[in-house]
């Protein structure tokens, strides 16, 4: 069993049930598509995106936040595709989705180079990225997340790897955030909604 099926294992909801409050802002202003939620745990931002009549499907490594993925989705009457999926070894489809949301999920540098390479794959043009992670600050304030530096962010790490992109949105700075007992209380963040160039079509 491997670490996050170990977390997600307990009785409740690690980061509880509700959706992540970047993602409620955002999510309404995303145009109804397929969205892909990646590293997505129990899926408390998937069936919020299915709730607003996204076509949602998500990626995690544990098997146990797949099936909890799939029994939130169904208390919540909606329809989420959770798929069981590592992001160090998954392949991704060229041009696919509407928009991909990332939501904490802090991965070791390979797999963060791995991954911003796949997004930018299979985005479809105009696409959005949309994601809030914990930057390397985030170790000073202990309210969530790991205590390892190399798992977390810096800005020039997405400055850097979109630089060919539009910053629709980009946040490094501090936010309160309460999910479940493991986001506590004041912490420090960076966010980003990145769009995907494709000329002759508006921007969000």
């Amino acid at each position: 069993m491997n670490p996050w099926d170990k977390k997600f294992n307990e009785e409740g909801y690690f980061f509880g049930t509700e959706a992540n409050v970047f993602i409620k802002e955002w999510g309404k202003r995303i145009s109804k598509g397929k969205i892909l939620a990646i590293a997505e745990g129990e899926g408390r931002n998937a069936t919020y995106l299915a709730s607003l009549g996204h076509h949602v499907t998500t990626w995690d490594y544990s098997k146990v936040g797949i099936e909890k993925t799939l029994q939130l989705a169904s208390e919540k009457g909606v329809t989420v595709n959770a798929k069981l999926n590592d992001l160090e070894i998954v392949e991704w489809d060229e041009n696919k989705w509407d928009a991909i949301v990332k939501v904490f999920g802090h991965l070791p540098p390979e797999v963060k180079t791995k991954t911003f390479a796949g997004i930018k794959k299979s985005l479809k043009p105009g696409g959005l990225y949309v994601t809030e992670v914990y930057s390397t600050k985030q170790i000073e304030y202990g309210t969530g997340g790991p205590k390892i530096t190399e798992l977390l962010y810096e800005p020039k790490m997405f400055l850097e790897a979109f630089s060919d992109w539009k910053f629709i949105h980009f946040f490094y700075g501090e936010v309160e955030r309460y999910e479940g007992e493991n986001h506590t209380g004041l912490c420090h963040v960076i966010q980003a909604v990145i769009q995907k160039p494709l000329v002759g079509r508006e921007d969000i």
